[in-house]
């Protein structure tokens, strides 16, 4: 067999993009860095108490009293443990990733449901986003914006896009085809369709791709602290380097505490049982073939009679 040099020609292409558009990885850098910097600021600068009880007004509005009363315990160990600062770090650095992932990916797979082409063209690029080793992210990350944060939001949002992708266009596909078809009968406009049908029924499994890409951020949140990344990250990689047993359970204990939180936060976002019963319901209320009055509902003037 001949020999491929495969990985001269990806150096080649980095050095190449480098000496070519250096001035777009520094926009890029500048902008991820104000991002970070400025959530960082006003999560970590304000007193833990008032962070502590708008987390828990959410958690209690969205999920109820049992999330609200984790809530609160969750974040004064964190407090008690002296990590608040750095616990405040990890969640604006997984936010500001999870953000840019879940707007790079909802589309992708509101695309890839819409159209056979695009679905599959991203299946293999998904796979293979999916199965490549984590530390492998690392390297173009390095090469294009140097250690630190940026480096590590960056490999982040990679890291974390391909649920977002799967799960939006298996939600969109799942949707009642005849929902879909009485609205297409009754004039809808594609977009139309999109925002008042597909999307409000898919939203459950769009809500819980956002769920797995906040969960692959926070995963990753060890590997951006081998980078520079400061947060629980950093503090992970210390203990691993000193060998300190104690501080490096107080940081993972940190993560899982954050990870537990967003995970049913997320979760108790994606349970819109009422809309998607109140979306479906209007919808078959129209299919083709059926009356008003089947529905329960009076004769509208000019309703088309079945044949």
């Amino acid at each position: 067999m001949p020999d491929i040099p495969l990985g001269r020609w990806v150096a080649d292409l980095i050095d190449w993009l480098l000496a070519t558009v250096p001035w777009l990885f520094d926009a890029i850098s500048a902008v991820m860095q104000v991002l970070v910097d400025g959530l960082t600021g006003v999560l970590a600068t304000a007193p833990p108490v008032v962070w502590i009880v708008v987390f828990t007004l959410i958690a209690l509005v969205v999920r109820g009293w049992g999330l609200a009363l984790y809530t609160v315990l969750a974040f004064l160990l964190v407090v008690s443990l002296e990590l608040w600062v750095e616990t405040m770090q990890t969640l604006a650095l997984v936010l500001v990733a999870a953000v840019i992932a879940t707007a790079i990916g909802v589309p992708i797979g509101i695309l890839a449901a819409r159209n056979r082409a695009v679905s599959v063209v991203v299946r293999p690029v998904l796979d293979s986003m999916q199965t490549t080793p984590v530390f492998v992210y690392l390297i173009p990350a390095v090469f294009f914006f140097g250690v630190g944060v940026v480096p590590g939001v960056v490999a982040t949002i990679l890291f974390a896009i391909p649920p977002g992708v799967r799960l939006t266009e298996l939600g969109i596909r799942q949707v009642d085809r005849e929902v879909v078809e009485a609205a297409h009968a009754f004039g809808a406009r594609p977009g139309q369709i999109l925002r008042e049908v597909q999307l409000p029924l898919a939203l459950p499994s769009i809500m819980a791709g956002i769920n797995q890409v906040i969960m692959l951020a926070l995963s990753m949140v060890v590997t951006a602290g081998l980078l520079g990344a400061a947060g629980l990250g950093a503090v992970v990689v210390r203990a691993v380097t000193q060998l300190d047993v104690a501080s490096g359970f107080e940081g993972g204990l940190a993560v899982v505490l954050l990870a537990i939180f967003l995970d049913r936060l997320t979760a108790a976002f994606g349970q819109t049982t009422a809309l998607s019963r109140l979306v479906r319901g209007r919808a078959r209320r129209t299919l083709p073939g059926r009356t008003a009055s089947d529905a329960g509902e009076p004769a509208r003037a000019g309703a088309p009679e079945p044949v």
